[in-house]
């Protein structure tokens, strides 16, 4: 009789902080016979690392599955609850039902299968690791995208997070459709265009 391997599926999200874009989940279920050298949380590794890393995950997992919850959601339901289903979404559509679903993270979203939460699993668990890279990698494709549409937010840089520029870039340039409206960066630039067209109009 064939032993079935006991498979693990690593849950990661990327996208909590920016203020733009959605949160992006993945789920990855590595294959022991092919291991991946070099799997690391996404954050500690160089974008040509996350890239060439993305592309051997793909081809050697035995899953994998990416998805997302939308600026609509994260407005409607906040982000967490919002990245808790992204993660629910990505291990969802696994072709392969894994037996237990590991967290990065202190809390896990619902599941079918059994799930753990391991805080700074993305640094300890390499199928977490695994499932951290092609978040960010889906994910930062997402922007580069957007970057094409509006240039002038400066998405290709900065991914949508906080920074100097792109806060600068709504007060001189407005909210677009795919900012975060829930969060208190765009809440505040929202009320100061208000305010300006109130004096313009008076």
């Amino acid at each position: 009789m064939q032993i079935q391997p006991f498979l693990i599926a690593g849950v990661d999200e990327v996208g909590r902080g920016p203020l733009a874009g959605p949160v992006v989940a993945a789920a990855v279920i590595l294959d022991p016979e092919k291991p991946i050298d070099g799997l690391l949380d996404s954050k500690m590794l160089s974008e040509a690392a996350r890239e060439r890393l993305d592309v051997e995950i793909r081809e050697h997992a035995l899953a994998f599955c990416i998805a997302e919850a939308s600026v609509e959601e994260i407005d409607t339901i906040n982000i967490l609850h919002a990245s808790m289903l992204a993660m629910s979404r990505a291990v969802a559509g696994l072709k392969t039902v894994p037996n237990l679903a590991l967290i990065d993270g202190n809390r896990c979203p619902r599941l079918e299968c059994p799930a753990q939460a391991l805080v700074k699993g993305d640094q300890r668990v390499q199928s977490i690791s695994a499932a951290s890279i092609i978040a960010k990698v889906s994910r930062d494709r997402m922007m580069v995208q957007l970057h094409e549409q509006y240039p002038e937010y400066g998405f290709a840089a900065h991914k949508g997070y906080p920074t100097a520029k792109h806060r600068q870039a709504i007060i001189e340039h407005g909210v677009m459709p795919l900012h975060r409206r829930s969060f208190k960066t765009v809440r505040d630039a929202l009320q100061t265009a208000v305010a300006r067209k109130s004096q313009v109009l008076v």
